[in-house]
């Protein structure tokens, strides 16, 4: 698997990336796990350095705190040092290595693995990323064809996501280029909607995007009411939905639909962990920051909403409106449909 995701060369600089607990960010047993297997993984990189001749280092940094806060800059500055970087943190830093990668003149690659588990070197890991690659190169393609996207969830809620003037993306887990960065373990084609800001607003109006968007994530099921691509209301009783109402309230940003993914990577399992689940084949929703993957709203953050088959809400279909207006319906019975992507 390292030789064939990140096939790194003689002469090349490795870097291992975990964030560290500090004040009042409190340590805890899976993140503690995680530091660990960037340890074994380090060794064993280094066991291949040796051989083929590249060198490998790791570097601690404070965390974060929250998902995609972006990352200070003195730390993306060190780790743009080096050829390939392999962040296995508590908390994401996806958006902030998209940039670095993507920045002009950047000669890094990055992998970044917010909460993996030792555990998905059996499942997602474990996937055949030829196979994944051709799958999210796919969707990547439907998803650029489309302007729009219907979905029906299993609680009988309906979203229309505008899909107009975006292209999409593929992270098929390869990471070989310098520029390139994935989420590892990989499997996803995804798109930022089409958010009706800005000076595309003169061309082409105000967004499509509304309906109603569930999210399984808080114990009980949520609704969140959307329109013109912003959720503008929290719909549910509780602690849960109170906190809810005050998240979005805090920063207005956060309330933006920021991504359409679809899941692609057979060997991966539904656990409650954002970083595999969203790789399961079917849907998933974010809301929050976009601008990493040619969307126009930045926030301080970037949340995943996960629609597998089996949870309270699921994405029962989603079907693409394409731009000669005939329709794909990309799931169907909650089942990624696999044979429109070879």
């Amino acid at each position: 698997m390292f030789k064939d995701v990140f096939a790194p060369k003689s002469s090349e600089k490795v870097l291992f990336m975990v964030d560290k607990p500090h004040d009042d960010i409190v340590d805890n047993r899976g993140w503690k796990a995680r530091r660990e297997m960037a340890n074994d993984w380090y060794n064993s990189f280094k066991n291949m350095g040796v051989e083929t001749g590249f060198s490998v280092d790791m570097f601690e940094f404070d965390a974060t705190g929250v998902h995609n806060t972006p990352i200070p800059k003195d730390v993306i500055d060190r780790a743009s040092k080096f050829d390939l970087v392999i962040a296995m943190t508590e908390f994401s830093g996806s958006s902030s290595f998209l940039k670095m990668c993507r920045k002009e003149g950047a000669t890094t690659r990055c992998a970044s693995m917010p909460t993996v588990e030792k555990r998905m070197e059996d499942t997602a890991l474990r996937a055949n990323y030829a196979d994944v690659q051709v799958y999210a190169n796919s969707i990547k393609k439907l998803l650029t064809n489309a302007v729009g996207a219907e979905v029906l969830f299993s609680t009988g809620d309906r979203l229309f996501i505008d899909l107009r003037n975006r292209v999409g993306y593929a992270d098929g887990g390869v990471c070989r280029k310098p520029g390139q960065t994935i989420n590892f373990p990989s499997g996803e084609g995804y798109i930022a909607p089409y958010e009706g800001i800005g000076d595309e607003i003169k061309e082409l109006g105000e967004s499509k995007t509304a309906g109603i968007l569930p999210d399984n994530q808080h114990g009980d099921l949520l609704k969140y009411v959307v329109k013109n691509n912003r959720i503008v209301e929290v719909v549910g009783e509780g602690e849960n939905a109170d906190e809810m109402r005050r998240f979005f309230e805090e920063n207005d940003t956060r309330r933006n639909i920021a991504e359409l993914g679809v899941g692609c990577n057979p060997k991966a399992v539904v656990t409650g962990n954002i970083l595999e689940d969203e790789k399961v084949s079917g849907l998933h929703i974010a809301y929050g920051m976009n601008t990493q993957f040619g969307g126009k709203v930045d926030s301080d953050t970037h949340i995943d909403i996960c629609f597998p088959k089996g949870l309270p809400a699921a994405a029962q279909a989603l079907t693409l409106i394409n731009k000669d207006g005939l329709k794909t319906e990309l799931i169907k019975d909650s089942q990624l449909r696999y044979d429109l992507l070879r």
